[in-house]
Protein backbone atom coordinates (compact mmCIF):
# COMPACT_ATOMS: atom_id res chain seq x y z
CA UNK A 1 0.00 0.00 0.00
CA UNK A 2 1.16 3.41 -0.71
CA UNK A 3 1.90 6.21 1.80
CA UNK A 4 0.97 10.10 0.78
CA UNK A 5 4.10 11.94 2.21
CA UNK A 6 2.92 15.67 3.48
CA UNK A 7 3.97 18.57 1.12
CA UNK A 8 6.91 20.62 3.65
CA UNK A 9 5.54 23.28 5.82
CA UNK A 10 8.64 25.67 3.98
CA UNK A 11 8.12 26.69 0.38
CA UNK A 12 8.67 29.78 -2.07
CA UNK A 13 6.42 31.65 -4.19
CA UNK A 14 6.79 31.78 -8.15
CA UNK A 15 4.77 32.49 -11.15
CA UNK A 16 4.03 30.70 -14.15
CA UNK A 17 2.35 32.69 -17.34
CA UNK A 18 1.17 35.58 -14.74
CA UNK A 19 -0.09 33.07 -11.74
CA UNK A 20 1.13 32.49 -8.08
CA UNK A 21 2.29 29.21 -7.66
CA UNK A 22 3.63 27.59 -4.53
CA UNK A 23 6.52 25.24 -4.35
CA UNK A 24 9.02 23.43 -2.23
CA UNK A 25 12.49 24.34 -2.27
CA UNK A 26 14.86 22.51 -3.99
CA UNK A 27 12.20 21.33 -6.72
CA UNK A 28 12.78 21.66 -10.40
CA UNK A 29 10.18 24.48 -12.16
CA UNK A 30 8.68 21.59 -14.30
CA UNK A 31 7.95 19.54 -11.29
CA UNK A 32 6.44 22.23 -9.40
CA UNK A 33 4.61 24.14 -12.65
CA UNK A 34 3.07 19.54 -13.07
CA UNK A 35 1.44 19.68 -9.32
CA UNK A 36 -0.82 22.64 -10.75
CA UNK A 37 -2.18 20.41 -13.55
CA UNK A 38 -0.38 22.66 -15.94
CA UNK A 39 0.73 20.59 -18.76
CA UNK A 40 1.84 22.85 -21.50
CA UNK A 41 5.12 24.37 -20.70
CA UNK A 42 5.97 25.68 -24.64
CA UNK A 43 4.07 25.56 -28.43
CA UNK A 44 6.53 24.61 -31.42
CA UNK A 45 7.24 27.52 -33.71
CA UNK A 46 5.79 26.05 -36.99
CA UNK A 47 2.41 24.41 -35.69
CA UNK A 48 2.07 26.23 -32.01
CA UNK A 49 1.81 21.86 -31.13
CA UNK A 50 2.00 21.79 -27.47
CA UNK A 51 5.09 20.42 -25.55
CA UNK A 52 5.50 19.39 -21.99
CA UNK A 53 7.71 17.38 -19.63
CA UNK A 54 8.90 14.23 -21.72
CA UNK A 55 12.02 13.03 -20.31
CA UNK A 56 12.39 15.00 -17.51
CA UNK A 57 16.40 14.58 -17.37
CA UNK A 58 16.95 17.52 -19.98
CA UNK A 59 17.85 15.27 -22.74
CA UNK A 60 14.48 15.79 -25.15
CA UNK A 61 13.86 19.98 -24.63
CA UNK A 62 9.99 19.87 -24.61
CA UNK A 63 10.18 21.64 -21.43
CA UNK A 64 11.68 24.46 -22.56
CA UNK A 65 10.25 27.78 -20.92
CA UNK A 66 11.04 31.72 -20.51
CA UNK A 67 12.32 31.85 -16.89
CA UNK A 68 12.77 36.13 -16.08
CA UNK A 69 13.03 37.09 -19.71
CA UNK A 70 15.27 34.30 -20.75
CA UNK A 71 14.26 31.59 -23.00
CA UNK A 72 15.33 28.47 -23.72
CA UNK A 73 15.38 26.97 -19.94
CA UNK A 74 14.59 23.60 -19.46
CA UNK A 75 12.23 23.21 -16.62
CA UNK A 76 13.12 20.01 -15.58
CA UNK A 77 16.63 20.95 -14.81
CA UNK A 78 16.22 24.37 -13.48
CA UNK A 79 15.65 25.02 -9.51
CA UNK A 80 12.51 27.02 -8.50
CA UNK A 81 13.56 29.83 -6.90
CA UNK A 82 11.37 32.47 -4.64
CA UNK A 83 10.36 35.49 -7.22
CA UNK A 84 11.27 33.87 -10.21
CA UNK A 85 9.15 34.41 -13.43
CA UNK A 86 8.05 31.73 -15.61
CA UNK A 87 6.29 31.66 -18.84
CA UNK A 88 5.59 29.22 -21.96
CA UNK A 89 7.94 29.40 -24.37
CA UNK A 90 6.31 29.97 -28.17
CA UNK A 91 8.79 29.19 -30.73
CA UNK A 92 12.23 28.99 -30.57
CA UNK A 93 14.52 31.00 -29.03
CA UNK A 94 14.38 33.53 -31.61
CA UNK A 95 10.71 34.33 -30.35
CA UNK A 96 10.49 37.17 -28.59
Amino acid sequence: MATLLAKPSASITFTFNGELISAVPGQSVGAAILETGARTLRVTRFENKPRGMFCGIGVCFDCLVVIDGVPNQRACLIEVRDGMKVNTQVGGAWSK
